[in-house]
Formats: C-alpha cells, structure tokens, sequence
C-alpha cells in the first residue's frame, strides 16, 4: 500500500509503498476512504509531542471500511463504515479507566502518534475503538469529526452551562463547535489572527455573534472561553474576557508557555482547566447529536501525495476549515 511516513523531526513526510498491516487479535484492518490532517499531527511531525513511534504513519481523523476482522473482534461486520479517533487504545484496567476517564488512562496509546494511523490507503484499529459515524455524512466531510468535532465538543462540556462562550482560534474545531453551541442557544464570540477578516467573516456566517481579533475585547462579558490555538499568551486575554466565576478551557494538546499574569485576573473564582483526549462516550454522543444540528463541515480535499502540502498550509493559516487526504 501507499503511505505518507514520518521518518525524521523537522522533515517532509516520505511517499512509500509498504506492506499492507494485518489485524491482530481484538483489531480490524480498514481499507481508509479519508483522514483530516489536524494540528496535533503538525506538533507531532514539528517535534513538540515527545516521543512518537517512528518510522509512523500519522494521521487520527480516520473513516475507512471494515476489510478484514481480527481474531476474537464481535459487533462489526466486514464492509461497515467506521470512524477512528485519537485515542486508539486503553487498557480498561487503571484507576482512570474504572473510574470512567479513560482518557488519562495511565496505558494509552493513541492513533497516529504511537500507533499507526491514516495518513495510508489502509490501517489497523483496535476494534473497541472504532465508532459508528452517521450515514448522513460522506467520507470527507464525516473525517473532521474524529478529533476537531470530538474534542471540541468535549470541551464544550467542560464551559459547563455557559451562555456567552468565546472561542479562540476559529480553525476545524471552532468552527464545528460554533455550530453545536449555536444549536444548543449559545451565544458565540469568535476570536481570529489579527486583521484575519476571511476568519471573522467565516464564523459570523456559521452564527457567531460577534467576530473579532483575539487582542480585542468582547462587546460583553463572556462565562467561557476556549483556547484552541496553541498560543499560551491567549490564556490570559481569555481570563480578562470571562466573567466572574468564569472558565477557560484550553483544547490542544500543546500550547506555547503560558505567560505570567497579575492574580487580580483569576481572582473571582475564575478557572483554567485543559481537555485530554476524549473518551468512546464522547464519542458516541457527539456523533449522535452531530446529524441533528446538522454539522457542516467546511473542508478542502488532498490526494494522499499531497500530506506535506495539507500541513505546511494548516502550519500558515491558509486553510478554512479542515484539510482532508483522500488515498
């Protein structure tokens, strides 16, 4: 098969044709109709996630087609369509994973990072971890749902019941998050690049109230803010920006140091907490309630050939939406 490996830190991924994976036992092998390219795999390929297996197969926005089953694999058939997300794997006996977090399970391995992922014509997926994707989506637009809509609505579960929510960095998640809180009678406020009017005009059209540079404050108090670009300077914008007893939600996975500020900025009993992963519940209800908005996700395709390209231009800001590489 084709695949886009990632071979060397700081380098283009290499085009190979390399076998094709088999499935082991409790695992599928998926015949991949697209995979989103998402910035974590930017921090992955760029050097700022520690420790990824190399030579990897990026790629953790995964919808594919079930090709052969694994020995002892139940509740999926050969042909069905499923989506493969980040977190790939866990290993159900931790305290995390019994306590109904496992997404900090102390084991995790995760798609396109530590296990191969979709950035091929086929991969290998722990058949727990697949999940049902709605038949109202087609392979394209379906594949930011894995981990844009995923994680981003996760962190929309952690703004609690707020009202008035700011959404910093207004890429593939924000935009699919401004959608779901809009269903859900939110107000949304979006905070874009400085002078970035493609943006801004991009998010009042998907609903946003209001739309503005993320060095400007809002026309009125926020409850929650989330921090999707990876620039810490942004946590302390996002506190003066919230309310008292407010919260701000960072949802990457990396982010730039986050600078000191003066404590008057937390006080009143702001808050700052992170987004790790998600969990299979995440995932089955937001897929649930993904038709019923209806998402739509703004994407623009790749041939797979065309990985490299997909990153340098999500690494610019060049893109609206989600890249997606069609093998």
């Amino acid at each position: 098969m084709r695949a886009m490996i990632f071979e060397t830190p700081g380098q283009p991924l290499a085009l190979r044709d390399v076998p094709v994976p088999q499935p082991g036992a409790g695992q599928v092998l998926l015949r991949v109709r697209a995979c989103a390219v998402c910035r974590t795999d930017l921090h992955v390929i760029d050097g700022e996630l520690p420790n990824p297996k190399l030579p990897l197969i990026p790629g953790h926005e995964i919808v594919g087609r079930v090709e052969l089953l694994g020995e002892g694999v139940t509740g999926l058939r050969v042909g069905a369509r499923v989506g493969v997300p980040w977190l790939g794997w866990t290993c159900g006996e931790c305290d995390f994973c019994r306590s109904g977090r496992e997404n900090l399970c102390d084991f995790a391995r995760f798609t396109g990072y530590t296990i191969d992922g979709g950035y091929a014509e086929y991969t290998v997926a722990d058949a727990r971890f697949c999940l049902a994707v709605p038949e109202s989506f087609d392979d394209v637009s379906c594949a930011p749902l894995l981990c844009a809509g995923l994680i981003g609505y996760r962190s929309l579960r952690k703004a609690g019941d707020a009202q008035r929510i700011g959404l910093y960095g207004f890429g593939a998640a924000a935009h699919i998050v401004a959608q779901v809180a809009h269903f859900e009678g939110r107000e949304v406020y979006a905070f874009t690049r400085q002078g970035d009017s493609t943006a801004q005009e991009f998010a009042r059209g998907l609903g946003a109230t209001w739309a503005g540079s993320s060095d400007e404050a809002p026309p009125a108090p926020l409850d929650a803010a989330i921090i999707f670009a990876p620039a810490g300077a942004l946590v302390p914008a996002a506190l003066r920006a919230v309310r008292k007893g407010g919260t701000v939600v960072c949802g990457g996975i990396h982010m730039s140091d986050i600078p000191s500020f003066p404590y008057r900025d937390l006080w009143q009993e702001r808050s700052i907490c992170s987004v790790a992963n998600l969990t299979r519940d995440d995932g089955h209800e937001f897929l649930e309630i993904a038709p019923q908005v209806p998402v739509h996700t703004t994407t623009e395709p790749f041939l797979l050939e065309a990985a490299n390209e997909a990153l340098s231009r999500l690494r610019s800001g060049q893109l609206t939406g989600a890249a997606v590489l069609v093998p």
